[in-house]
């Protein structure tokens, strides 16, 4: 496969308008309908969006880090690009797709490349009710909200929450509480990734909850069903001396 038609995109990071520049003329610039493959420059939050933006295209993304967090992306280095990407290896990620019931009874989806978070907006705690597969689980949740991770956000904001670490290719999701009071001695839980997770927002008027996918929010929901998109690919490549997988791996023994 052909890698020399690239796409070149950037953050708003203060360094990256040079980068990309001097990227273009090294390099030359494709147009995104005849790219091989993408090359986004930025942190996580860019990566996301450009992996939502790019979702229809079936391009590829090789990441360059420019700031501090950058757990999706490689190393910044504007030498041997073409021979990086060449030799580099390819993941392939499954999103979540979010479907949310707003209180006036309406509709929204969203995908989510990290994960599905459902968050109290007011200062009283969410009572949410936990459903696996139309079956009744945890009858009443009461938390700051509740969160579902694909394996490659399970080192995120699943991670902070106390969640478990999902090494890639274990098809597996994670289903973590934020902030539990009740159930106490429930932590969560790993499921399997095509389970479908059902959440109804309990006593919705006195306690609304607003639902995101990613950065794609949605506020006074009712209800929430997250499953795995299986028909919807995305592909992030990574430098062989250290791939996503590896990654992964060495989060769980910081």
């Amino acid at each position: 496969m052909s890698l020399n038609n690239i796409h070149f995109l950037g953050s708003e990071h203060a360094e990256t308008p040079a980068a990309i520049k001097k990227l273009k003329l090294m390099y030359g610039h494709a147009e995104l309908d005849t790219a091989d493959v993408i090359v986004a420059l930025g942190g996580d939050g860019f990566m996301l969006r450009v992996l939502h933006r790019i979702v229809d295209s079936g391009l590829p993304v090789y990441g360059m880090r420019m700031g501090r967090i950058g757990f999706l992306m490689n190393g910044y280095q504007d030498g041997k690009l073409l021979e990086r990407l060449e030799q580099s290896s390819s993941v392939r990620l499954n999103p979540l797709r979010m479907t949310a019931t707003t209180a006036d009874g309406s509709e929204h989806e969203a995908l989510a490349i990290n994960e599905v978070s459902l968050l109290r907006q007011s200062n009283q705690a969410a009572h949410l009710r936990l459903s696996i597969n139309a079956s009744v689980k945890i009858d009443e949740l009461v938390a700051d909200g509740i969160l579902v991770s694909t394996a490659a956000g399970s080192t995120a904001y699943n991670f902070s929450a106390r969640g478990p670490i999902l090494p890639l290719g274990t098809g597996a999701l994670a289903v973590t509480p934020i902030s539990p009071f009740r159930p106490r001695r429930w932590h969560g839980a790993v499921l399997p990734s095509e389970a479908s997770v059902e959440i109804d927002i309990l006593q919705a008027e006195r306690r609304p909850v607003s639902a995101t996918a990613d950065y794609i929010e949605f506020r006074d929901v009712i209800r929430v069903k997250v499953v795995e998109d299986a028909a919807t690919v995305l592909t992030l490549m990574f430098d062989q001396d250290h791939s996503l997988e590896e990654r992964i791996l060495n989060e769980q023994f910081r």
